[in-house]
């Protein structure tokens, strides 16, 4: 949760020169008055939040693509070219690509960590295959279309070479890309403000449920209060030790969820092969009838 609490805090800083005290105080009370209003209020709160962000930033996107129709088809040449570059290939450069690419793709959308079926769990379904089927789609949508998006609007406005990093370089491409000058920035931090503040009331009801199995229910409320004082933390940490501490407990998290995974393998299975069977029988009757 520490990215996040940066991210904010940064996005805040950057477009609104908000103090970093003043941000972990916001956070701090914002987090706490919904984490203490249990997960109806969590989920009310993303209801609401998530369209809109993903709305105010796809749509951001999409126009700088649009805009820069006739440099898309260049732009792929040269990443295909740059990732199938013998140097790449075999050289030192892999490893560093191969590392960052993992952990990052990991951080974007949770695949391997076992942290996304606490939410799936939680959904009103009576298919657990459904549910499944539903989550993967999280990690096309999130990872290959959105941030390949991103990329692209980065490489066609040049902010690549800018030697900014994280949401710098995307406010750049923003601002350089889109029509209004400056509104890019507003775009992507706003946009970053909803998203990261979503993904931190996520997380605290992952922890949540954790907990609840391990040590039971009333281990819960010294949780929320852990999990809140680590809030007001967050914006003065440094963003190299945050990205290093997320990739360790990430690794932590996925080696025992992948074990488990290659454990249940056959379960997965048998749940799968009778789903398809039970949805093609009811296929036939449907057009028998």
């Amino acid at each position: 949760t520490f990215t996040q609490v940066r991210s904010i805090s940064d996005a805040l800083h950057l477009s609104f020169h908000v103090p970093y005290w003043i941000s972990a105080i916001i956070l701090t009370l914002l987090v706490g008055f919904i984490t203490i209003g249990g997960i109806h209020r969590i989920a009310a709160v993303a209801e609401k939040v998530i369209p809109f962000m993903c709305v105010f930033y796809i749509g951001g996107v999409v126009l700088i693509l649009v805009t820069h129709l006739p440099m898309i088809p260049h732009v792929l040449k040269i990443v295909l070219a740059s990732a199938f570059d013998i140097k790449a290939v075999f050289g030192a450069g892999m490893g560093v690509a191969m590392k960052m690419g993992i952990s990052r793709g990991i951080f974007s959308n949770e695949s391997g960590l076992g942290s996304a079926p606490i939410a799936a769990a939680a959904a009103q379904t009576d298919s657990c295959v459904e549910q499944g089927l539903v989550s993967m789609t999280g990690t096309f949508i999130d990872t290959m279309v959105i941030c390949t998006m991103t990329g692209l609007a980065i490489l066609i406005t040049g902010a690549n070479t800018s030697g900014l990093e994280g949401a710098a370089v995307t406010s750049l491409a923003f601002n350089r890309g889109l029509i209004i000058p400056f509104i890019g920035e507003y775009i992507v931090n706003i946009g970053l403000i909803f998203f990261a503040f979503t993904t931190i009331i996520g997380w605290n009801y992952y922890g949540e449920r954790c907990m609840y199995y391990l040590a039971g229910i009333r281990s819960i409320k010294i949780y929320k209060i852990i999990f809140i004082i680590l809030i007001a933390i967050g914006p003065f940490m440094s963003l190299q030790f945050i990205f290093i501490l997320a990739d360790i407990v990430n690794g932590c998290m996925a080696i025992p969820n992948l074990i488990g995974l290659i454990g249940l393998r056959k379960e997965v299975i048998a749940e799968t092969e009778e789903y398809f069977k039970e949805e093609n029988t009811c296929s036939i009757e449907e057009l028998s009838i």
